[in-house]
């Protein structure tokens, strides 16, 4: 049965009549929260802008009582979604992080120098090498080409024939303009 103080409490918040609130109250079984729900998916009422805003239902009484929230309240809810969304934002970057040691740790980084095995590196060290000096890994890369240094990879992610392939073309390149250079 719905009571007066329902569709009163109904139309406090939805600012409709009393026959829409009542027409909502009985489709809803008298549940206000789903009432209010029914009447936003329907397009009669307006979704709160920060959420929260509604009343909450006690289900011993079937009375609710409103959210009174004050500006600090609001502010202290608000740093605690910040905290909670940084938390995820960390969480996320931490796995990646470790997602991408994984790989590199498990690829390595092979070269060689007349089909002799010179040095294998895991790729996670040959991008620190790269991050922390660029200017002079990169050239010295370069310049073992031109003395008949080869890379390749090896591994799940890296170890591909397209990769590798890739590779020795660059270094068949090199080999070619070394030769160009010579005559």
């Amino acid at each position: 049965m719905i009571t007066l103080e329902q569709v009163e409490k109904l139309r406090q918040h939805a600012n409709i009549s009393y026959d829409e609130a009542r027409t909502a109250l009985e489709k809803a079984d008298g549940d206000i929260l789903q009432a209010l729900i029914d009447l936003e998916n329907e397009g009669k009422v307006d979704a709160p802008d920060g959420g929260g805003k509604y009343m909450s239902i006690s289900p011993a009484t079937d009375h609710f009582e409103e959210s009174k929230q004050t500006a600090s309240s609001e502010n202290t809810e608000n740093k605690g979604k910040s905290r909670s969304g940084f938390r995820k934002v960390c969480s996320d970057f931490t796995t990646f992080l470790a997602r991408i040691l994984r790989k590199g740790n498990v690829n390595t980084f092979i070269i060689e120098r007349h089909n002799e095995e010179i040095m294998r590196l895991p790729v996670t060290v040959l991008v620190i090498f790269c991050i922390i000096s660029f200017w002079i890994i990169v050239p010295l890369l370069a310049v073992g080409l031109f003395f008949g240094f080869r890379y390749s990879f090896e591994g799940p992610d890296l170890g591909t024939a397209k990769v590798n392939d890739a590779m020795n073309s660059v270094s068949n390149a090199a080999e070619e303009i070394k030769k160009d250079i010579n005559k």
